[in-house]
């Protein structure tokens, strides 16, 4: 080959070369996207007391309603003990009562008829006794009788006091105060025993808490659970959000409350999200962090959310590609 050609070879190499250079950096730069996968937060509902298990009343995959019954456990010695301490709420209740009653009918109207006759004794007292005060001057009556008159008269006038404070008593409550406030005190503490075994036999049937598909059932009827294990997993639709990492460069362009784009397989386009978390830690630290090249392996992990109607469209696992929202859809 002649040196011309070789020379013409080499020219047209070095264009070519530079006309690659030159359409390469006249691309669209690639579009900002980072993966991620579906995650989601599930309701773990178990007992609030330990108990034998009699019924689950969903299966796994069943959507369920808020307030849906769930599961139910023995209830027997709960229905028990709600009883007892509602006889004993109606025990201290009439205790109470008692004390603060009068006393029977029949006392007070003794009490009554008693005082009656003392005040007509001490008005016919003191009619003697006046009658005979103007009786002395002349001699008709002797002083002697007059005393007499006096200490009867005295005497009426006692009684009659007497079957004063007894009508009273009659009529007062049969307890003292102290008593009465004692009591008072017992009705409430057993009042406050019934209400805690009523909510405790009521705790006996569990009501699923929140609206969703019944993610897995963990416990059957006739095991014997402890308090807090839980026997239904469920999934609102509004706890599924999406998990993805961005690298160390991209961190400073993210902030909580950010527009996103969510794509993936079988999705009509995209989802709106916003982020909601940004770990504040490295989920990936190479073993020599202070270099160029390992900078880029750093990632954050992030966290964006959705509407619960665009959630249910993702399952808990699946891949999701994620873009800042004014980026260029993905090519």
């Amino acid at each position: 080959m002649s040196r011309f050609a070789i020379v013409f070879l080499v020219g047209l190499a070095v264009l070519a070369g530079a006309g690659g250079i030159w359409w390469y950096r006249s691309l669209a730069p690639a579009p900002t996207q980072w993966q991620g996968y579906a995650e989601a937060d599930f309701v773990k509902i178990g007992p609030t007391q330990q108990g034998l298990l009699t019924e689950v009343a969903v299966h796994r995959g069943d959507l369920v309603a808020l307030g849906a019954p769930l599961f139910a456990q023995d209830d027997r010695s709960d229905r028990a003990a709600r009883d007892q301490a509602a006889r004993q709420a109606r025990q201290a209740q009439e205790q109470l009562a008692n004390l603060q009653a009068a006393g029977k009918s029949t006392e007070i109207e003794q009490a009554e008829a008693n005082l009656a006759d003392a005040r007509a004794t001490l008005e016919r007292t003191q009619l003697d006794l006046t009658r005979g005060e103007g009786l002395l001057p002349s001699g008709a009556i002797t002083r002697q009788t007059l005393e007499q008159r006096r200490a009867d008269f005295q005497s009426a006038t006692a009684r009659v006091a007497a079957l004063t404070a007894a009508l009273a008593q009659a009529q007062a409550p049969l307890g003292r105060d102290r008593e009465i406030k004692g009591q008072e005190d017992a009705v409430r503490a057993a009042q406050s025993a019934l209400e805690m075994a009523a909510w405790r036999l009521s705790q006996r049937k569990v009501a699923s808490p929140v609206a969703g598909r019944v993610a897995d059932v963990l416990a059957l009827a006739g095991e014997t659970l402890a308090a807090g294990a839980p026997v239904v997993s469920i999934l609102p639709p509004g706890n599924i959000f999406v998990r993805f990492f961005v690298p160390e460069g991209d961190l400073a362009n993210i902030h909580p409350g950010d527009a996103v784009a969510l794509s993936c397989d079988g999705c009509a386009g995209s989802l709106p999200a916003q982020i909601s978390f940004i770990s504040p830690q490295v989920e990936y630290t190479p073993p020599v962090i202070y270099s160029e090249s390992s900078r880029a392996k750093l990632v954050f992990m992030i966290e964006a959310r959705m509407s619960p109607d665009r959630a249910a469209l993702l399952n808990p696992g699946q891949p999701v590609m994620v873009r800042p929202v004014g980026a260029a859809a993905p090519q």
